[in-house]
Parts: structure tokens; sequence; C-alpha cells
């Protein structure tokens, strides 16, 4: 997706750390200066707190509501970070970033950063419940009633040829910093498929689109919660079913995936000294509806992140003043 910034972008370095040394990534960085706050906050400035926004609609949605709030309730200054995932998580270490509002899963990066580095925690549940799989546009399903299992898709292989898949059926995944482990799940359920990278969330909603649309074969790697089960339908495919564990080794998956308790990190020090910043960043939590209906009017309502965030609180005030620090 393309993330939508605010005026007065400047460039951020943010250090990655790595053995023999460390190397520079260049970020977009979006100032959002405290206003008054429009409820419970205090109107004097409250100090900074740097969110990295990861490339998807989903989190830019959240991010957009957390900021929202911290800058109109609590008088901070948020400055939004535009990261890939693992970027963002080297953040902690450099203090470039306090927050990462939707964590996938990533038990690798929680061992380096919790317990290796010990420079970030959880700070709860989002309340979201994320679900990556396989999904085939609906006609396909309705026309191939066995294509949603994996077993039958050698049959269907010619199908989803491209001129991209090398002779084999084409499985498109996105941007290439998500979580997937499509590629060992190709070659461990022997599947006549290659994985073909779109680049993007924007590539693979066009892509969706078209294939309902126009009677387009697609097979493509989605999750939710995502706006786009609202606007096309979508007929996921049965992989082996996830057992706890079954995903141990990366090398050797060869089950689906399996649905996870999306969660907010952020760094040890902001955790310590954020004070309600934390404390809100901490409390917050809704559904994937919620996130779905900010996520849409900033997709394809043509509003910006902000202006999404502002009708949604509008809307639920019961909700996010349950978040506000007591």
């Amino acid at each position: 997706m393309k993330i939508r910034l605010m005026a007065g972008v400047v460039a951020l370095g943010l250090a990655v750390a790595g053995c023999g040394g460390g190397a520079r990534v260049d970020t977009g960085a979006t100032a959002t200066a405290a206003a008054q706050p429009s409820g419970s906050g205090s109107a004097a400035p409250a100090g900074t707190v740097n969110i990295a926004i990861n490339p998807w609609v989903g989190y830019e949605a959240t991010a957009a509501v957390i900021a929202h709030l911290l800058t109109n309730e609590l008088g901070y200054t948020v400055q939004k970070k535009e990261l890939k995932e693992e970027v963002a998580w080297a953040g902690f270490e450099t203090g470039e970033v306090d927050v990462i509002v939707e964590n996938w899963g990533h038990d690798d990066l929680k061992k380096k950063y919790f317990e290796e580095k010990k420079v970030a925690l959880s700070a709860g549940s989002t309340g979201n419940k994320g679900i990556i799989g396989w999904y085939v546009p609906q006609w396909m399903a309705d026309k191939y009633p066995d294509i949603t299992d994996y077993k039958n898709l050698n049959k269907y292989a010619d199908l989803f040829k491209t001129s991209e898949s090398g002779g084999k059926g084409q499985l498109l995944d996105g941007d290439p910093s998500y979580v997937t482990n499509d590629e060992a799940l190709v070659k461990n359920l022997k599947l006549d498929f290659k994985v073909v990278t779109g680049g993007s969330e924007a590539a693979l909603l066009e892509s969706a689109v078209q294939a309902q649309e126009q009677q387009k074969p697609l097979l493509f790697y989605f999750w939710t919660p995502h706006w786009l089960f609202d606007k096309v339908k979508l007929a996921r495919v049965n992989l082996p079913p996830y057992t706890a564990g079954c995903d141990a080794d990366p090398k050797k998956v060869a089950c689906d995936y399996g649905e996870l308790d999306l969660d907010k990190i952020v760094s040890k020090k902001f955790a310590d000294t954020g004070g309600k910043a934390y404390e809100l960043v901490k409390n917050f939590s809704w559904t994937n509806e919620d996130q779905n209906a900010v996520a849409n009017d900033i997709q394809n309502n043509g509003m910006s992140a902000e202006d999404a965030a502002k009708k949604w609180v509008e809307a639920n005030q019961a909700k996010w003043q349950a978040w506000l620090p007591k």
C-alpha cells in the first residue's frame, strides 16, 4: 500500500545493529504537532512518541487512531516513521522507535529484543485476531469446488501460470518483509507452483479485485483483519491444519498458518518513562471491525489517515475513553 504522509516529511536515520557493524536506513518520518486537547488531557505539551508505520493499511489505521488520541487527548507530539517490520524493531535499540502498534508473531525478533538485548517488551493485545492464508476468488471455488483443498492445486496449476512463474502456477505474495512460510510450503507440500512477490499490499489488492471482476485465476497470500473481505468474495485454500509447533522450523513448515493474537511492542525505555502515553498504548484494544472501518476510509474513501481516525474517534467515544489514563 501507499502510506499516506502528512506535510513536513523529513529524512531520519535508523541505526540497524548487526555483526561487524551497522548500516543506516533512510526512513520517512512525519511529525504530528501537539494540539489543544479536545477531551480530558492536559493542554501542555507532554513530550514526543515515535511510532513505526509498517507497510499495510490496517497497521496505518491502528497507528492513526493511537496518534490522534495521543495528540488531541494527552497533548503529545507524535513522530510517525515509515519502516519495514524488522527495521522497526532495530529502532528499539537505537531509541528511534517507541512503539510498534501491530505485531504479527515474530518470535525470532521477540527473542532477540526481549530476551537477548532486553530493550523491548509486549504492551498487550491490540484486540485484533490475525490470520494469514492462501485465497482464490470465490468464482474459482464455485467453478472448481475441489480447488480449495491444497491436494488438488497441482491439478489446476496451469490455470495460474504467468509470465513470471516459469512454467509453474503462480502463488502471489506481497511485500517481501511480510511474515510468510510460502516458499517452504510450496516445496514441502510438493506443489507445482512458484512464489512470486508482488512487492506491496497494493499489488495484492489490485490483483484480487481484478481476479474477481475479470474472472481471472489467482492464488494469493492474504490476511485478516482486512477491509478487502467486505468488498470482494474470496475462498480460503485449506492447507494441512495448524498444530502447535508445526511451524517451529521455517524450512520444514508443511502446515497452515495459525491464528495470531496481534500485540503491541514498545521499547523498555518507553514502558519505564512513557507515562500517560505508555498507559494509552497499553490500554488500547479494539476489534477487527473497528480496524477495517478506519482502513476502508483510508484506502477506498479518499480520507487521510488523520481524518479517518478522527471520524472513528468521534463515533466511538465510549471505547476510547476507557483507554485513557485514569
